[in-house]
């Protein structure tokens, strides 16, 4: 059985990997103030960025779907892998080797199914472009390369390979390098023969598929030989590691620039990506074997951060099948916030084939916005229908309405109906208007609420959300100052505790008088208090989500840990205000309820006790009045 990795060992790796680092690999981010940085959640849709990342403190929290944890939760969650797989990946980035309790260390055994599989295709990668590079049966991939544009360099930036016609040379190699057969008929680098696993790749030019992390997931396989009664192009297998729906070729090449330029040229194929980044179109990338779909869109809009800048532009072969293509896209066309385009080569040519005829120049010149896809797409229906007649021009106007309604942004709308008014050739263009805000109208009807509203930003939080874990106690909602000030001074507790120790560590549970706040102030005290942040705010924090006593109060520890303070300047006097309004309220409801002890005890209750309850009295008045005159100095 594994054994656990060794705590010393995890907190290394915490330390050693920023968590902003980690984040960066799969989505843009951009500064929120206060040292935070901020970007599209890769765990709900959302159109605003309310996923936010404080390097400082090695958490991540969304505010709307809350999510966060630490740079180990992030790689669990996105990557869908279990604690010590999160740990043994990143440990690998970090160069830190882990020691395993139990038993020691045994990588065969030790490591997660997922890690197992990336590690196999890794290595099968590798292989197979040694394999390119000196084998003399794959002269033929060679110079199929060659007669596309592709030298040996371009071979390597792309990491192009070659797999053996054999049956079994990648799995022979494999086994020997201790992976179980097992293992290889998991990953898809294999398949089940007759005497056993056989290679799944024979005799192809071989393209290495990476997640957006950079690993190696899969691969797409070019046939070579006439003798091989395959497809065209073979692609792995659905397998644990690779969904073809959710993996975009080329996008750890591109996506740094993708988001610099808050552009994406999406083309059709390995070789046509290939094309455009040696042409400098350095943002280009290709589905798999697939057309382009939601979870694709979800992997470029993270990327993209959806501002009004950004452009998606598809290039597809101008026949039939290009077309049918282009119009699959428009049908995805209003998931994005971004423009999306069409490119179309001359002569229907692939960016592979006009590189070749025409050079880089006249790729890099193809993907320049030319045609907005929504146009495109409208084109295609009005081209069917005979225009010179009416009967011609209404048949057009049903059937494309409908598209041009679904256009959520009414000004955008507006001017695409006026635009298709354009071309049907119908001169009343407020008919076709308010024809197509008909048909919006209806459509919002049917849903009943209509389109979904945006995202609620991090500056505007909202407590009693239906998508927050549920926690007993009142809805947390700011406009109550009592709960204003109690988050506030747990922001500061958990972010600046050195402007609050030690005296909020004198601070009881019962002065916080919401219920989830209340859980988080004992998990502080259970993880040393605020005066432990003050030695080691790193692994304070790790402390303080060790101790919350479940998922729901471990979510509000990081959401407090990572949300803004709600002054500019954060300073000891403004911790002083926040923990002296939190005592004082204490302090008055504690007299009020000394104050109804005293009515209910009258004057026929023990003296001794009357005189203690009347004392208690005094004293607390006295506190809260030195309070108020002299703030945090009274505490």
């Amino acid at each position: 059985m594994a054994g656990r990795i060794n705590d010393e060992d995890v907190k290394a790796v915490r330390d050693a990997v920023p968590i902003d680092a980690v984040v960066s690999e799969y989505l843009q981010l951009r500064n929120a103030g206060g040292g935070n940085l901020k970007g599209l959640c890769p765990f709900h849709d959302e159109k605003s960025p309310s996923f936010q990342v404080s390097p400082s403190k090695g958490l991540f929290h969304c505010f709307g779907c809350q999510e966060g944890g630490d740079t180990i939760t992030f790689v669990m969650k996105v990557d869908h892998l279990s604690f010590s797989e999160a740990v043994e990946r990143l440990a690998a980035q970090a160069g830190i080797t882990l020691r395993y309790e139990e038993g020691g260390y045994n990588p065969a055994h030790q490591r997660g199914e997922r890690i197992r599989l990336v590690e196999a295709h890794k290595i099968a990668a590798d292989w197979y472009m040694e394999q390119l590079a000196s084998s003399p049966e794959a002269d033929t991939g060679r110079q199929f390369l060659a007669e596309r544009g592709f030298d040996q360099a371009a071979a390597a930036h792309f990491s192009v390979g070659y797999s053996p016609q054999g049956w079994d040379h990648l799995t022979r190699f494999l086994r020997g390098k201790g992976f179980t057969d097992k293992e290889l008929l998991l990953s898809g680098l294999s398949q089940e023969g007759r005497r056993g696993p056989i290679d799944r790749f024979r005799g192809r030019l071989m393209w290495p598929i990476r997640d957006i992390g950079g690993e190696v997931v899969g691969f797409g396989a070019r046939k070579l030989y006439e003798a091989d009664n395959g497809p065209k192009y073979l692609n792995t297998p659905e397998t644990a590691i690779y969904k073809k729906s959710q993996v975009l070729y080329g996008i750890d090449l591109a996506k740094k620039d993708i988001a610099k330029s808050s552009r994406a040229v999406v083309v059709e194929g390995y070789t046509d990506v290939m094309a455009c980044h040696l042409a400098g179109v350095t943002t280009a990338i290709a589905t798999c074997g697939t057309a382009f779909g939601g979870d694709h869109i979800k992997i470029l809009r993270r990327l993209l951060m959806d501002n009004g800048s950004a452009r998606v532009i598809f290039t597809f072969d101008g026949d039939a099948a290009g077309q049918k293509a282009a119009l699959r896209a428009f049908e995805d066309d209003q998931k994005f916030a971004a423009e999306t385009y069409i490119a179309i080569a001359p002569d229907g040519m692939d960016p592979c084939d006009l590189r070749l005829a025409k050079g880089d120049d006249a790729v890099a010149d193809l993907v320049e916005p030319r045609t907005p896809l929504f146009e495109f797409a409208l084109r295609q229906i009005v081209v069917r229908y005979d225009l010179d007649t009416p009967a011609g021009r209404a048949a057009a106007l049903d059937e494309a309405a409908p598209i041009v309604a679904r256009i959520k942004n009414s000004g955008a709308q507006h001017e695409v109906a006026v635009q298709l008014a354009g071309m049907l050739g119908i001169l009343d263009t407020q008919f076709v208007v308010k024809r197509v805000a008909q048909l919006a109208r209806w459509a919002r009807d049917r849903g009943g609420k209509g389109p979904a509203p945006q995202g609620r930003g991090p500056q505007q939080p909202s407590y009693d959300s239906a998508h927050r874990p549920a926690v007993s106690g009142p809805a947390l909602t700011l406009r109550n100052p009592v709960y204003a000030t109690e988050r506030e001074l747990l922001k500061l507790a958990l972010q600046r505790p050195e402007l609050v120790s030690p005296a909020f560590d004198a601070y009881g549970v019962d002065e916080f008088t919401a219920p989830p706040y209340a859980a988080v102030r004992q998990a502080i005290m259970d993880a040393g208090g605020a005066e432990y942040g003050v030695q080691d705010s790193q692994d304070y924090l790790v402390r303080v989500r060790e101790a919350a006593p479940d998922d729901a109060v471990r979510a509000m520890v990081t959401e407090l840990a990572v949300e803004a303070i709600m002054r500019r300047t954060v300073d000891e006097n403004y911790a002083g205000e926040q923990l002296v309004w939190v005592r004082r309220r204490a302090v008055d409801r504690r007299i009020q309820e000394v104050q109804g002890t005293l009515i209910r005890l009258g004057t026929g209750g023990d003296p001794a006790h009357l005189a203690a309850v009347q004392n208690e009295l005094w004293v607390l008045q006295q506190y809260g009045q030195a309070l108020r005159e002299h703030g945090a100095a009274a505490l």
